[in-house]
């Protein structure tokens, strides 16, 4: 207990200096004081894991070792930044809120290496011993290379499998273990059959593995990366009618809807039992998944000062705050406070490298939670949540004139 009051004094102290929500100062003081540097390990790769933005912060370490100094915020900005996609989908088992907040759908880490005009191969594979053949050698000649597999058949990410790419890095071999840079700040070992399992493709997913071929050929294009965002953020992203769900849209979607009490395409009638599963899924979207703490704006508005947009990252730093204050407020509920908790847990053992048994004990606990009130409640909360959206909205909208003035 007396070890976790003092964690919370550090991740508030920090709060306080930073201005940063407590979800992403918690990142940062769980991945400060790297270990130890583990054999095996490439030479000159450096320290594994921390970051706020997981595909971002793993791109920068993966160029640093190829002799490229770019920043996580500018790995975050080059590959699009931030976007909005909300979305529910209604299957016969479930229905599920998604919420991506980082540019989508265009895949991120190859999207930041053009616009960094690095020189990267992109290899695609039927088969996982192929792709292993292949990365195998790689690591021989000494370059990391970054995987997408299903995260969820990695053991420190236990859950579900269903195939979502992931990226991590593979930055050495020892025999039949390869190591793996992912959110943990050592890096973690995996013996290579487990490996070929995450990462066997499957439907239309193939086995991909990108390297870093040499230094970048050119300046940056940010001018192209926020011109980009900023048009997916307004306007049009796929050209068809889903495009609704997509940017300034899909937030004005995302409050209409929390906020409608009559319809069944508001929160209130679509979900009228338990709301567990729906608003931990859109906490989860917020401040971890698909993005970065508060909704990726945070880093995004980093991005921003590092190229000299000081009034625009002021008002996405706002808009971020916006977006963690309606997260925060999910968990508040009843079953959600504990899965505050079990979150708190988790990522603690993520990052610090803790043991694999006890994520699964804590993934497994959040099955059992449930969030049950009655009527007048339920009327009052989606009234507050669709509040809170709406003011999210506002700063959005102020924020995305300032980076295209």
């Amino acid at each position: 207990m007396t070890d976790r009051k003092t964690f919370k004094k550090r991740v508030r102290d920090r709060m306080t200096r930073t201005g940063e929500s407590y979800t992403t100062a918690r990142r940062h003081v769980l991945s400060a004081g790297a270990p130890p540097r583990l054999p095996f390990v490439l030479p000159g790769y450096p320290a594994a894991g921390g970051g706020v933005h997981h595909p971002s912060a793993l791109l920068s370490r993966v160029l640093k070792h190829a002799g490229t100094d770019c920043s996580e915020a500018m790995c975050a900005g080059l590959g699009g930044g931030i976007g909005f996609m909300y979305a529910i989908f209604e299957y016969t088992a479930a229905t599920t809120v998604t919420v991506v907040t980082q540019h989508h759908p265009d895949p991120f880490i190859p999207a930041a290496l053009k616009r960094a005009r690095v020189p990267h191969h992109l290899m695609e594979f039927r088969s996982a011993r192929r792709a292993m053949g292949y990365l195998t050698e790689r690591l021989r000649n000494g370059t990391p290379a970054i995987c997408w597999v299903d995260r969820h058949r990695l053991p420190w990410h236990p859950g579900i499998p269903f195939g979502d790419p992931y990226p991590v890095a593979v930055i050495g071999r020892d025999g039949d273990d390869l190591l793996v840079d992912d959110e943990c700040v050592t890096p973690l070992r995996l013996p290579m059959t487990d490996f070929a399992a995450a990462w066997e493709p499957g439907g239309r997913r193939r086995c991909q593995i990108l390297t870093v071929a040499g230094p970048p050929e050119g300046a940056p294009d940010v001018d192209g990366a926020l011109a980009t965002t900023a048009a997916h953020l307004t306007g049009p992203v796929l050209g068809h009618a889903f495009d609704v769900n997509f940017g300034v849209s899909g937030m004005r979607k995302l409050a209409a809807e929390l906020g409608d009490l009559t319809t069944r395409k508001g929160w209130l009638r679509r979900f009228p039992g338990d709301l567990f599963s729906p608003l931990a899924r859109l906490h989860v979207c917020l401040e971890m998944e698909y993005g970065a703490p508060g909704a990726t704006r945070p880093i995004y508005a980093d991005f921003l000062d590092e190229i000299g947009r000081p009034e625009a990252a002021s008002a996405y730093r706002e808009a971020g705050a916006a977006w963690s204050a309606l997260a925060a407020r999910l968990l508040t509920l009843p079953g959600l406070d504990r899965f505050g908790e079990l979150l708190e847990e988790f990522m603690t053992l993520q990052v610090t490298g803790g043991p694999a048994g006890r994520m699964a004990e804590l993934a497994a606990e959040t099955y059992t939670l449930r969030t049950e009130l009655g009527e007048p409640e339920r009327r009052e909360l989606f009234t507050a949540l669709a509040g809170l959206a709406e003011a999210a909205l506002t700063l959005e909208k102020r924020a995305v004139t300032h980076m295209t003035g």
